[in-house]
């Protein structure tokens, strides 16, 4: 007998886990709509207070990727998603969004997957917004736009139709639950690599994990100390790195790669508007923190792609990505491609 919805959450209450076969029907109910939204919000709410264990989020991804509209990548090579789970509190411009173009523009292929800010001022639906990106792009015109310019920009409600039955509750709770662990767990390309942040110290282990039963090739997860879910500038990063079938949790230092620490009271930004003014001071090679963050995000993201072997290696190679105005025609050229692929 399938578990039911009220004996989960008598478990749940009682802190017991929910395991893999049954988690995976409770998630078919939640995103079919075939759970009421009381117990719903009483599940999930249920599920944060006892702590979501590795195996109920592995399933819980599984689901969501199931339900999910596909984007089909032909040529894996090098492709990555640079990711937070967001809820950081932080406040900074669209960090992970600006290394993304410095990442393709040396050589890795990014299937970017996002939305509007929650937490934020501003998601990267909402800075791309500002460049003109058009968010109405469909699953092949995605995959095409990879082929092209070697960014993709997946905008979660395009391709999470089942979402619907769920963001009422989301909305209405107010609270991180489930999902906000889950959206990064679940890109549509399936990128193999995957550079994942994180809000929260205890997701580092989770994370990786989780992103290790679900196939990643190599995956590495990071949590700031200062609370940032990115590699901070103003702080030792953790890092777990699951990678050729072992994990390894270790720190790193923005020292360790040449660069001066700085708190991200710089990075801070009001509106999309102003987070988009930062990531053009950064592709335009003003030096400052906004630039060494961007160069130190995007060189992990080229260690994680493959394109390099080592952050180090990552961080040189992005910096000359900057300073060659590589970085800035990649912009260009992702945009001007996207419209075009959005007419068409």
């Amino acid at each position: 007998m399938p578990i039911s919805n009220h004996e989960a959450l008598t478990r749940v209450i009682d802190h017991r886990e929910i395991f893999h076969d049954e988690m995976l029907a409770l998630m078919r109910r939640i995103m079919s709509g075939e759970m009421s939204p009381v117990m719903m919000a009483a599940l999930l709410v249920g599920l944060r207070v006892k702590k979501e264990t590795i195996g109920e989020i592995t399933a819980a991804a599984q689901v969501m990727r199931e339900f999910s509209t596909k984007v089909n990548v032909v040529d894996r090579t090098h492709l990555v998603d640079i990711v937070g789970t967001g809820g950081d509190g932080s406040h900074t411009f669209n960090i992970s969004t600006c290394s993304m173009f410095v990442a393709a523009a040396c050589g890795a292929r990014v299937s970017k997957h996002g939305n509007r800010g929650v937490s934020s001022k501003s998601g990267s639906a909402d800075v791309l917004e500002t460049l003109g990106v058009p968010m109405t792009l469909a699953p092949e015109a995605v995959a095409q736009c990879i082929a092209d310019t070697g960014i993709g920009f997946m905008f979660a409600p395009n391709h999470h139709p089942a979402m619907k039955n769920v963001a009422p509750v989301r909305r209405e709770l107010g609270v991180r639950t489930l999902f906000n662990i889950l959206g990064p767990l679940t890109n549509p390309a399936e990128a193999p690599n995957i550079l994942m942040g994180v809000f929260h110290p205890d997701l580092v282990g989770i994370q990786v994990r989780a992103l290790q039963r679900l196939g990643a090739e190599h995956a590495v997860v990071v949590y700031g100390r200062d609370g940032m879910d990115e590699v901070s500038l103003g702080s030792a990063t953790m890092v777990g790195e699951y990678k050729d079938g072992a994990i390894r949790e270790y720190e790193i230092h923005p020292e360790d790669f040449g660069l001066t620490m700085a708190s991200s009271r710089a990075l801070k930004v009001e509106t999309p508007e102003q987070s988009r003014a930062l990531m053009q001071a950064v592709l335009d090679n003003e030096p400052g923190p906004a630039r060494d963050i961007v160069i130190l995000n995007a060189g992990v993201a080229l260690y994680v792609a493959g394109v390099v072997p080592g952050m180090a290696e990552g961080v040189a190679v992005a910096r000359e990505g900057i300073a060659s105005g590589r970085a800035l025609a990649k912009l260009h050229q992702f945009v001007a491609r996207s419209k075009e692929l959005a007419s068409a």
